[in-house]
């Protein structure tokens, strides 16, 4: 941390938003990005909704949910093993620049990809006739919950590996258990008490129910509960990836 407010925090900032527009102009157009982060969550929600009787608000919330955690979670895990491949990590670096920085980039141009492509399931809802009753918490809940994820992913890129592949394999394990257990597909009030038990480990629960509020009015936990622990996983997931990778930089060198 030292380090980051040593340089200057404005300074800091600014070459982490360099970082963001190189991966923005890089990465979010390969295709495992194209794959991971938007056709297969959109196959999987649609698989998921045939044969059931889902009521639009419902529907509009969990598909939600459902985009935002996979666009927010599809690059950054692949960045920094394409840039050991490559021998561009070396440069990035060497440069004057911290590695809470260069994470910090990485977390931003994830963290914008997700606030886009929440468009998605808005303008879906809409044309069904949903209507959103508190704006204000629900966009706040999106922009919470996609720096939540994607600081989550800064995490599940620290494997010292060249081989992108061996992480979108640890990156699968963790995502698919978190996202079956957060009361995205079935209401966590329906669930039995070790599911809810479950449910309660899972950032994502904590967004779905911030979004079901938001359209429904009605929510499992107290709404400031909801900010309070998503807050928190955003802390917890972004300090561990730093320290994560400062510990495991040297390995991919």
């Amino acid at each position: 941390m030292h380090d980051f407010i040593d340089v200057g925090l404005s300074q800091q900032l600014r070459r982490a938003y360099a970082i963001c527009k190189k991966d923005i102009r890089i990465y979010y157009l390969k295709s495992p990005v194209i794959v991971l982060g938007i056709l297969f969550p959109t196959f999987m929600f649609a698989a998921f909704l045939v044969g059931r009787d889902l009521d639009p608000p419902y529907l509009m919330s969990s598909l939600t949910t459902i985009t935002i955690f996979f666009t927010s979670t599809a690059v950054v895990p692949l960045i920094v093993p394409w840039e050991t491949r490559s021998r561009t990590l070396e440069r990035l670096v060497s440069s004057p620049i911290s590695i809470r920085t260069m994470i910090l980039g990485d977390v931003l141009a994830s963290f914008l990809f997700g606030l886009l492509f929440s468009l998605v399931p808005l303008t879906i809802g809409l044309a069904l006739g949903v209507k959103i009753l508190d704006a204000p918490v629900f966009l706040t809940g999106i922009m919470m919950a996609s720096f939540c994820f994607s600081s989550l992913a800064a995490v599940l890129s620290t494997p010292p590996t060249d081989v992108p592949a061996n992480v979108m394999m640890l990156s699968t394990l963790v995502k698919f258990p978190l996202l079956f257990i957060s009361g995205v597909f079935v209401p966590i009030e329906k669930l039995p008490s070790w599911g809810v038990l479950g449910a309660s480990t899972s950032p994502l629960t904590y967004f779905a129910d911030l979004a079901r509020y938001s359209i429904t009015g009605v929510a499992y936990y107290p709404i400031l509960l909801d900010f309070a622990i998503l807050a928190s996983f955003s802390i917890l997931f972004l300090e561990a990836s730093v320290r994560l990778h400062e510990r495991n930089m040297s390995k991919r060198m």
